[in-house]
């Protein structure tokens, strides 16, 4: 295999290789550079370029007025995720100017994002690397810089198989860092990174690199709480983007530092292309990205955000921002697009451990108003569904799946259970899972339509018992994680009203105290809807280590994508 060395110095990065795609960083907006300037017009004469960016990018908002007053075209971000974004590119319903997203390859392997995308220009780099705790790291021998050097993908993995590296990162279905990261995985099991196909995926590979997964999440910021909480405790190491972690590094809040390690055999760097989807506005987009290649926005990047510089002066002028002394390889990106999906799917139905949660639905009379019950039922029908897009495919129940209905108004209802059977596989090399919802087994289409037909029965009446509902389901799950400890399990409860039955919030927080801490370790993810006390299901779930999701301004099903990337 011919492998092109590129060291990490700044001035030699060999950009792109990715896919499905997700970026965050942790770096305050500090140092803001010297603008060009220039006379601000009426609304009505100014230039726009509006932009789809993921939400990982909203530490670049403060670009909206540096680029305005540079070159008087006014930029306006809209921030999406990064599956839907993709999405919406693919199918056209983007409406919007440009996009920027952490990387284009997974978009452009598709005839439709190719035919909307008219230019891309490549804005600065991050690869995806392994932080691992700094007494670990020596543990391992990976302190040392000949050992570090050497370490490979399937290195790793095997640390991983064997306890001695257990890892926060993003979910693989939605993340351009947790996919990458099974793609290095199997380049390197297979020994070759060029030409990969879904034949030569190595099963146990995956297996044995999973087992190391001890933290799950779709944003990262919600894993980097996480693992300043859990450091050297659940975890002990963090994959991510460099510019992530070297922020984490600086940011004084972890037990110890990460020891970066950058696997042998291959990295996949983020570029951060931004894409013109409109032609008509080719002039206002080659403006904006004039300024950003230039030394002012690329020097304010990369000592914002610890990304590097694509513009080479100002990349020289920031290297001791920088790692350096490394030997790195570009870990190419498969344009096998069976190899990218199914690895997905293989994910989702296979790989990851399995899912066990309960979902606490509020069936109180309240629920008939305003369609609510409508927007319940619709939204269980949909992760029981049928839709082949994507993000369809990861919100749908999956394979070992088992899943709690519990709903509750003035009191707890009994749950209904549902367990999805497990996806039968021979051999241990190649794609062994479905690619869509089209080739589900008959067992499993039974089980999902059980849970529509389940959807499509409840009814709602009385009042609004939160808090008791949320405790069975605690309770519940720790005693099916004693009898199954092999699941991840969580709790996701979906109100639309202030809890007006039994325990108060502080009621809860007392009853919450006294629970065994394996209990207090299973996170309870919220959904805000209607006339929801948000401050108290904030409060809720600052004790219950889960997140809260707002469905006021978004439909409930698509809530349900965004918390299915956290199960």
């Amino acid at each position: 295999m011919n492998k092109t060395f590129t060291t990490l110095n700044p001035l030699r990065w060999v950009a792109p290789a990715l896919a499905v795609t997700l970026v965050l960083t942790l770096a305050a907006c500090k140092d803001r550079p010297a603008d060009a300037g220039s006379a601000t017009k009426p609304d009505a004469e100014v230039e726009t370029l509006t932009v789809l960016a993921t939400t990982d990018l909203k530490d670049a908002l403060p670009l909206e007025q540096m680029v305005e007053k540079a070159t008087g075209v006014r930029l306006k971000f809209s921030f999406g995720g990064t599956m839907e974004s993709t999405e919406a590119v693919q199918n056209g319903s983007a409406k919007t100017d440009a996009a920027w997203f952490a990387n284009a390859k997974y978009l452009l392997s598709d005839p439709q994002g190719q035919a909307r995308v008219k230019l891309q220009e490549k804005i600065m780099l991050s690869p995806i690397v392994v932080g691992v705790s700094a007494s670990q790291a020596a543990v391992l021998g990976w302190d040392r810089p000949e050992v570090a050097a050497k370490v490979t993908w399937t290195t790793i993995a095997k640390a991983a198989q064997t306890g001695q590296l257990k890892y926060a990162l993003s979910n693989p279905a939605t993340s351009n860092q947790g996919f990458m990261s099974l793609m290095g995985v199997v380049a390197s099991a297979a020994q070759k990174s060029e030409a990969l196909t879904a034949a030569d995926v190595d099963r146990k590979a995956i297996a044995g690199f999973i087992k190391g997964y001890k933290l799950v999440g779709d944003n990262s910021t919600y894993l980097t709480e996480k693992f300043i909480e859990q450091q050297n405790t659940r975890v002990n190491a963090f994959i991510n983007y460099e510019s992530w972690l070297l922020s984490l590094n600086q940011s004084g809040k972890l037990k110890e530092k990460l020891t970066l390690i950058y696997p042998q055999e291959g990295v996949a760097t983020a570029d951060y292309p931004l894409m013109l989807l409109n032609d008509a506005k080719r002039a206002q987009y080659l403006k904006v990205v004039d300024y950003l290649k230039g030394d002012a926005a690329q020097t304010w990047l990369a000592r914002t955000t610890l990304r590097r510089p694509v513009n080479s002066q100002v990349a020289s002028a920031q290297a001791a921002l920088f790692p350096t002394g490394s030997m790195m390889v570009e870990l190419p990106f498969s344009t096998d697009r069976a190899l990218a999906d199914g690895l997905i799917n293989a994910y989702l139905n296979e790989f990851r451990t399995p899912i066990a949660s309960t979902f606490v639905l509020d069936v109180s009379g309240s629920m008939n108003q305003n369609g609510r019950r409508q927007q319940l039922v619709e939204a269980l029908q949909y992760i029981a569904g049928d839709d082949a897009s994507l993000t369809g495919r990861i919100a749908r129940l999956t394979s070992r799946e088992k899943v709690w209905l519990l709903p509750f108004s003035e009191r707890v209802q009994a749950p209904a259970f549902f367990e999805m059977p497990a996806t039968v596989l021979t051999g241990s090399k190649g794609m062994g899972t479905s690619s869509g919802p089209g080739d589900d087994t008959a067992a499993k289409q039974k089980v999902l339509g059980q849970v529509r037909d389940y959807a499509e029965g409840l009814r709602m009446s009385g009042g609004t018992a939160l808090y008791d509902a949320v405790l069975v389901a605690l309770t519940n799950m720790n005693l099916e994680r004693q009898r199954e400890p092999g699941y991840q399990y969580s709790v996701v409860a979906f109100t639309d009203g202030e809890a007006n039955k039994g325990r108060s919030l502080e009621e809860f927080k007392a009853a919450y105290a006294q629970l065994p801490e394996d209990v207090r370790a299973i996170p309870v993810f919220m959904v805000l809807f209607g006339e929801a006390n948000e401050q108290a299901l904030k409060d809720l779930v600052a004790i219950t280590g889960g997140r809260l999701f707002d469905a006021r301004k978004a439909s409930l099903y698509s809530v349900f994508k965004d918390i299915r990337a956290y199960q």
